[in-house]
C-alpha cells in the first residue's frame, strides 16, 4: 500500500510539472513578472502538498528586493522549498539547463545558471546577479557548492559575494531542514549526496511517512567593510546558528 500511494503520488507530481511545463513554454512571456512569480510559489507549495510535503516558514522573508538570500543545500527538493516560501532568482549548476522538463521550468523561474568548473562563467553569473539586485529582485545561491547531508555545514564559497558587495545589497541567511512529522527528528529521506541517485531520493521521499520542510530566514546583513571571505565565514555562523536553533525547537515541539 505504501509503494501505491507513492505511485500516486509520483504520478500526480509528474502532471503538475508537465502543467507548469504548458505554462511557462506558452503563457509566461506574455505575464508581467509579478505574476510570473506569483505563479511559480504557488505552483511549488502545490508541488509540495501533492507530495506530501508540509511548509514551515520560520523568521520574515524579505518583502522585496534587493537582497541576496544564502541558504545551506540538502537536497534535491531546497530550490522547490525555497521557492514555495518566498520567489527567487537561483543560480544553479548549467546542466540542470538541459534536463528534460526542469530545464524549461528552471529557466521560466529566472534561473541564472552557472557553468561551476569555470571562473570565467562565476565573473559573468557574479555580473548578472548584480543586474538582477540593481533592479531589486530577490536571488539566491548555496554557498556550499554543493549538497551536504543535512547534519555539517560543508564550507561557504565567497565568490558570488561580490555581487551584494558591488551593489551593497543585503544578504539574508537561510537555514533548511527536513523533519519527521511524527518524531520531530531529521529526515534523511530528502538527502541527496555522495553516490545517491535522484530517482531514490525521490522514491524515498514519497515513501516517508510525512515530511516537514522547515525554513527559517535569519536577520539581513551588510558586508560593512567585510572582505568576501570573512563575510562568507560570518554569514556560515548565522545560517549555523539557525540551524540549532531550528534542531532545539523541533526536540522542545516533540516533548
Amino acid at each position: 500500500m505504501k509503494a501505491l500511494r507513492a505511485a500516486g503520488k509520483l504520478l500526480r507530481g509528474l502532471l503538475h510539472l508537465l502543467a507548469g511545463f504548458w505554462t511557462v513554454s506558452l503563457r509566461f512571456r506574455r505575464m508581467p513578472p509579478s505574476h510570473r512569480e506569483a505563479y511559480v510559489q504557488a505552483w511549488s507549495q502545490q508541488l509540495l502538498a501533492l507530495w506530501g510535503v508540509q511548509l514551515q516558514v520560520r523568521g520574515a522573508p524579505p518583502h522585496a528586493g534587493p537582497v541576496l538570500l544564502v541558504a545551506n543545500h540538502i537536497s534535491w527538493l531546497d530550490i522547490l522549498v525555497m521557492h514555495a516560501a518566498r520567489y527567487c532568482r537561483f543560480v544553479s549548476k548549467a546542466d540542470v539547463r538541459h534536463w528534460p522538463v526542469i530545464g524549461v521550468l528552471a529557466a521560466g523561474a529566472g534561473t541564472l545558471f552557472i557553468e561551476r568548473a569555470s571562473s570565467r562563467d562565476a565573473l559573468r553569473v557574479v555580473h548578472h546577479m548584480a543586474e538582477a539586485l540593481q533592479q531589486g529582485e530577490v536571488v539566491a545561491v548555496f554557498p556550499e557548492g554543493t549538497t551536504g547531508d543535512g547534519v555539517h555545514l560543508l564550507p561557504f564559497h565567497a565568490n558570488l559575494l561580490q555581487a551584494a558587495v558591488t551593489t551593497g545589497a543585503p544578504v539574508v541567511p537561510v537555514a533548511l531542514s527536513f523533519v519527521d512529522a511524527a518524531t520531530r527528528q531529521r529526515s534523511a529521506a530528502p538527502s541527496f549526496v555522495g553516490d545517491e541517485t535522484l530517482l531514490g531520493s525521490v522514491w524515498r521521499t514519497l515513501t516517508a511517512p510525512g515530511i516537514i520542510a522547515v525554513v527559517s530566514f535569519g536577520e539581513p546583513q551588510w558586508a560593512d567593510g567585510r572582505s568576501r571571505r570573512i563575510w562568507s565565514r560570518d554569514l556560515r555562523e548565522a545560517v549555523e546558528r539557525l540551524r540549532q536553533a531550528d534542531s532545539a525547537l523541533s526536540a522542545a515541539k516533540k516533548l
